[in-house]
């Protein structure tokens, strides 16, 4: 496994750091409030899990024609990607609350996808959080086939009109997490990174294999049983409420990370990557429609990158009033702060990055 060292270029770098923190505690410090989820967490976790749970009932237990469960199946996506936004993501982060069975509890609700919570961990928590748009060692910007999201990457010919098609295979993202959950755990084994996080491999094989036979038998067997959908029918609502989930989580996740004005850094030959931590993550993240109050409450502050990055353990519910406090120190210290003032301006921004990435081979910047 690959050795990283961030290394500040000047003094200054540090500094922005040690202020930054500085300021973002004094803020919870004055207002007397917690750093973890509240009541407004909790009422986003009754009605995504609510969202999820409750037309898969209602699917199974009332008679119904097949185009008005196919639109079930859609309001489950939606509940299955706000789940894993606002509740899963801070809960697996230790955000959700200060007690640690509270955490584990609601990071369990990752076994509701038929994932794994000890994976994520791994690829989300510790690589994608400490080497953000590292390629070789951030999967999330890995290339994924027809798909090129790191400018380090080989480029290719189908990857000239991903701008296009990087939608539909974005919709695949839970799907076929399913299928690599096996190979991803071989290779944190392969990497010595199950024993260094004390973590048996046979064990969570086996976890792993219950909980996707589990999932498979509720959510697929279960209305095969009891409903008079076809398995075909069934299959395709499934497949229906998984491209949902996985297009909503893949485009809001990429939206913050693969748009114009985010930086894809590489070590140099000694492994070093010349800024300091925070710079780095001030560099390679984006915020984007901060002042749309319906898109923070679904997303669960995904839109508020920057400041989740720099603090995983504050909980997304406080991100809208900490942003400001975090861009303001950043142009103190005359660091770019990184802001798209829309969805749509994202989503343009990111479109038109998947059509630089899929037309030419990027200059390769080295830290």
């Amino acid at each position: 496994m690959k050795t990283i060292k961030f290394v500040a270029n000047d003094a200054s770098e540090h500094q922005f750091g040690i202020a930054l923190r500085k300021n973002v505690n004094a803020y919870f410090k004055e207002k007397g409030i917690s750093t973890k989820g509240n009541f407004t967490l909790i009422m986003q976790t009754i009605v995504m899990l609510s969202l999820y749970i409750i037309p898969f009932i209602i699917i199974c237990t009332i008679p119904m024609p097949t185009w008005l469960a196919f639109l079930l199946t859609i309001v489950m996506g939606f509940g299955v990607a706000g789940t894993g936004m606002c509740v899963m993501h801070d809960a697996v982060h230790g955000s959700f609350s200060h007690k640690e069975w509270l955490n584990k509890l609601f990071g369990g609700t990752m076994y509701l996808l038929g994932s794994n919570v000890f994976n994520w961990k791994m690829q989300h928590n510790i690589f994608h959080h400490a080497y953000t748009n590292i390629e070789g060692l951030d999967e999330d910007i890995a290339s994924k086939g027809p798909i090129r999201l790191s400018q380090n990457a080989p480029l290719r010919k189908i990857h000239y009109y991903q701008y296009i098609h990087a939608f539909f295979f974005y919709g695949l993202l839970t799907i076929s997490k399913m299928v690599k959950d096996f190979t991803q755990l071989a290779t944190y084994n392969k990497l010595g990174v199950t024993a260094k996080y004390n973590v048996n491999p046979t064990r969570e094989y086996f976890r792993m294999v219950i909980v996707k036979i589990i999932y498979l038998i509720v959510i697929i067997g279960l209305p095969i049983m009891v409903t008079n959908f076809t398995w075909w029918q069934v299959l395709l609502g499934f497949f229906m409420m998984h491209w949902v989930t996985g297009f909503i989580l893949s485009t809001v996740f990429q939206m913050a990370h693969v748009v114009e004005g985010t930086e894809q850094p590489l070590p140099n030959a000694e492994g070093v990557i010349h800024h300091d931590w925070a710079v780095h993550e001030l560099q390679t993240t984006s915020d984007f429609a901060r002042n749309n109050l319906l898109l923070n409450w679904y997303v669960g502050g995904l839109n508020f990158q920057i400041e989740h990055h720099l603090f995983p353990n504050i909980s997304h519910v406080h991100y809208r009033k900490i942003a400001p406090i975090v861009e303001k120190t950043a142009r103190e210290f005359g660091y770019n702060y990184n802001l798209k003032p829309s969805f749509a301006n994202a989503l343009v921004s990111h479109i038109r990055r998947l059509k630089e990435l899929g037309w030419k081979q990027m200059g390769v910047h080295t830290g």
